[in-house]
């Protein structure tokens, strides 16, 4: 039998870290439970998924993810005025502070406070790694074929 390398079709087991070009550390499962996730399904961005397309188990990998690949380009438009009447008077705002806010479906949004005086608020819905090369280190465990039923 041949080596099963990632691609459609296959359910891959990984450990992953993503990592700011700078060494902070985002996120990590290097000392949790490895992840499991089918390609395609959405658990992973689709950057992400492409980058390690092709990798066999047992390979260790370290890749930069572009914003284009992986959060996006921040986008100016994804900043809103709001005045400032719109928060309660005793709230204390302050740069940095993350606000959840509802659209028009009621869907849950986080927005974050980048500037603020006594008559507006701007707040910023850009996701917070958007702009951002990501450096991701993965470490494959395991690769199976997806049973179709």
């Amino acid at each position: 039998m041949r080596d099963l390398s990632i691609g459609p079709g296959t359910k891959v087991t990984l450990h992953f870290a993503l990592r700011l070009q700078d060494g902070e550390v985002i996120d990590s499962n290097f000392e949790r439970d490895p992840a499991t996730f089918v390609v395609g399904d959405g658990n992973l961005l689709p950057g992400f998924e492409k980058a390690i397309f092709g990798l066999l188990e047992g390979e260790r990998k370290t890749l930069t993810i572009s914003p284009e690949q992986g959060f996006g380009q921040r986008n100016p438009n994804n900043l809103q005025e709001f005045p400032r009447s719109e928060f309660a008077p005793d709230m204390e705002l302050k740069e940095g502070l993350v606000l959840s806010f509802s659209d028009a479906q009621k869907t849950e949004l986080p927005g974050v406070v980048s500037h603020f005086d006594e008559n507006v608020v701007i707040v910023d819905f850009n996701h917070p790694l958007a702009g951002r090369d990501i450096v991701f280190d993965v470490a494959i465990l395991r690769i199976e074929p997806v049973q179709v039923h």
